[in-house]
C-alpha cells in the first residue's frame, strides 16, 4: 500500500490491504492529436525513486521513469482517445473516457482508483479524485509519466508524417510557431477540429 498523508490515507484506509492505481491524462490542451491516460499499479517492494508530476521532470528524466516504471510496476495499461472522439465528445468527455480505458486495461484488477484533478471516469471500482493528485501520490505520478512520455513519442512519431507543423517540438499546443503552420498550412488529419484555432481556419 502506498505511503500517504493526509486526506489521501484516509481514503485508502478503506481499502487497507487491496491494490490502488493512480491515474492520470496528458493531452488536454494541445490543438491536434489523440488525448492520452495511464493507469498504474506499484509494487511496494519495487520502490521508484524520483517520481513527481511528469510537468516538474525534464524530458531526460521523464524517459528514464519511463522505463523503470514500466519494468517495476505490478501492472501498466496506457490508452486513448482519438481526435474524432474529442470532437464528437468534447475534450472533457474524451479525456475521462482514455481513463476508463487505461483502468480497464490493467492486467490486475484494483481495489481502489485514484484519480488525478477533480473529474471521475465512469467506473465499477471505488474511485477518488486527487487535485494535484500527480505531486501529492506516487502512483498518480506514474501514471502522469506514462501518459506524457506515451504522448510526446506520439507527437514524435507524427512529426515524421507532417513536418511542416514541428509536432516534434512543440507537442500540439497552440505556440506562435504551430499557430504560424496553422494558417499556412491549413489543419491536417489529426487537428482538432472544434478547437478555436482550428475551427477559425475550417470556417
Amino acid at each position: 500500500m502506498p505511503k500517504l498523508t493526509g486526506p489521501v490515507q484516509t481514503a485508502l484506509q478503506w481499502e487497507a490491504g487491496g491494490l490502488v492505481a493512480g491515474v492520470d491524462e496528458a493531452g488536454r490542451g494541445p490543438l491536434a492529436g489523440p488525448v492520452m491516460a495511464a493507469a498504474v499499479i506499484l509494487d511496494d517492494k519495487q520502490p521508484i525513486r524520483y517520481l513527481a508530476d511528469s510537468k516538474t521532470l525534464t524530458s531526460k528524466r521523464r524517459d528514464f521513469l519511463f522505463d523503470e516504471i514500466r519494468a517495476k510496476a505490478l501492472c501498466f495499461s496506457v490508452a486513448q482517445a482519438s481526435v474524432e472522439e474529442i470532437d464528437e465528445l468534447n475534450i472533457l468527455q474524451a479525456t475521462l473516457l482514455a481513463m476508463r480505458r487505461a483502468v480497464q486495461g490493467l492486467r490486475l484488477p484494483p481495489k481502489l482508483v485514484l484519480v488525478d484533478g477533480n473529474r471521475l471516469p465512469v467506473l465499477d471500482i471505488r474511485a477518488e479524485a486527487i487535485v494535484k493528485g500527480d505531486s501529492k501520490v506516487a502512483a498518480i505520478s506514474a501514471a502522469s509519466i506514462l501518459a506524457k512520455v506515451s504522448r510526446d513519442r506520439w507527437c514524435a512519431q507524427y512529426h515524421q508524417q507532417f513536418p511542416q507543423y514541428g509536432f516534434d517540438a512543440h507537442k500540439g499546443y497552440p505556440t506562435a510557431v504551430h499557430l504560424a503552420a496553422l494558417r499556412t498550412h491549413g489543419p491536417c488529419p489529426e487537428h482538432r477540429k472544434t478547437f478555436g484555432p482550428v475551427a477559425a481556419l475550417l470556417v
